[in-house]
């Protein structure tokens, strides 16, 4: 059970862009808080300046060693408040933090999330397909075969997916896409609420057409219609 002298842990999403994103509760949260475990603790640190929010940091990324959870953990049973955030958007999606929430909330320390931008979601409601339901699947295989493995057991699927993408990976999952998905409808919606957000609307291979040939910067979400159901008349 928690104890009176348990302190909290608040996962607190930061803005994927643009910075009037952030609310004035993630701001307060992190204020007040007596650590923010961050992804980056440069990338942070610039976030926190420009809000002139002086919390101390500790660095809290996929490769940190088990200690640094358990240091997170005694500072919790310890009394003491923590904000979880990552990079950009809300942590734990396609982000670090789920072995510390996982075990926070095994040990009894009261675990609070403070909403804000999600790019999955902000790309699957700006998509124009079903949002329910959807599947989100974050990152796609690194590995030409594996990926194409995981799109083949999905062409069949009904419902709306998500997925993440590297701009260093786009023009070949496009390719994967364009031939195992044919001219099923999907968007590629990159650098979103950022001055160069761009959504390309079409098929895998009219996507591919569009950045072909161009140096592509920034973070994407690819969103694929699911095969379309019947509709019910009641």
């Amino acid at each position: 059970m928690m104890t009176a002298q348990t302190g909290t842990l608040f996962i607190v999403a930061t803005p994927i862009g643009n910075l009037k994103d952030m609310t004035d509760r993630a701001q307060d949260i992190l204020k007040g808080a007596d650590l923010i475990a961050c992804e980056d603790s440069r990338h942070t640190g610039m976030l926190l300046k420009h809000f002139d929010i002086r919390t101390k940091m500790i660095s809290f990324h996929d490769h940190s060693h088990a200690g640094k959870t358990d240091r997170i953990l005694s500072e919790l049973l310890a009394g003491k408040h923590v904000a979880l955030v990552s990079d950009a958007g809300t942590p734990l999606i396609s982000d670090p933090g789920f072995p510390l929430v996982r075990d926070a909330i095994q040990r009894g320390i009261r675990v609070e999330g403070i909403p804000g931008p999600c790019a999955a979601i902000n790309a699957l409601v700006l998509s124009g397909f079903a949002c329910e339901p959807f599947s989100f699947f974050g990152f796609l295989p690194p590995k030409d075969k594996k990926r194409r493995d995981w799109l083949n057991e999905l062409v069949d699927e009904k419902r709306t997916l998500v997925f993440y993408e590297s701009p260093y990976r786009l023009l070949k999952t496009l390719q994967d896409i364009a031939d195992i998905f044919g001219d099923r409808r999907m968007i590629v919606a990159r650098e979103m609420t950022k001055k160069f957000e761009e959504v390309i609307r079409g098929s895998a291979k009219s996507a591919l057409n569009h950045f072909e040939g161009k140096k592509i910067l920034g973070e994407i979400v690819i969103v694929i219609e699911g095969v379309l159901r019947k509709v019910r008349h009641e």
